[in-house]
């Protein structure tokens, strides 16, 4: 049987789509957020040197724990448990090893000045983290 490739009516659209563009169309974009993606992800940070410090997971605080503040204030100097006299950096080791060794060691609240250098501060967790004094608060002051 013969098949007739003619319109019956010639008033009546032809619904055929040529979707060959559509998929080149497709591909290229595909092709192009391949490439650009890797670039966008890259961080773009300012060059900081940071200084080294040994990394130490955080624990949960209970109720019932005890708090010492250890601080650096503004010019530098050390103070441990919010008292007036500074103390140096091997008093300081001293007394987190001893709070160390307690039973039940205490949570550490790390108070730095504003206005302090960050290796400071930086120090200052340093020497807890070498106490194996592994729980520790930060106090800031939030903005309002």
């Amino acid at each position: 049987m013969a098949r007739n490739f003619r319109r019956t009516r010639t008033a009546q659209p032809i619904a055929d789509l040529n979707v060959t563009n559509l998929i080149d169309l497709g591909f290229m974009l595909l092709i192009i957020f391949m490439v650009a993606t890797p670039l966008i992800q890259q961080e773009q940070t300012i060059p900081v040197n940071l200084p080294k410090l040994v990394a130490v997971p955080q624990q949960k605080l209970d109720k019932e724990d005890r708090f010492v503040a250890v601080g650096v204030d503004a010019s530098g100097r050390f103070y441990v448990d919010n008292k007036t006299a500074p103390v140096t950096v091997a008093e300081l080791r001293t007394r987190l090893k001893g709070f160390a060794a307690e039973p039940k060691p205490p949570v550490i609240r790390i108070r730095g000045d504003a206005k302090v250098y960050y290796e400071k501060v930086a120090e200052l967790f340093n020497e807890v983290e070498k106490a194996g004094l592994v729980r520790f608060t930060i106090d800031y002051q939030t903005k309002n």
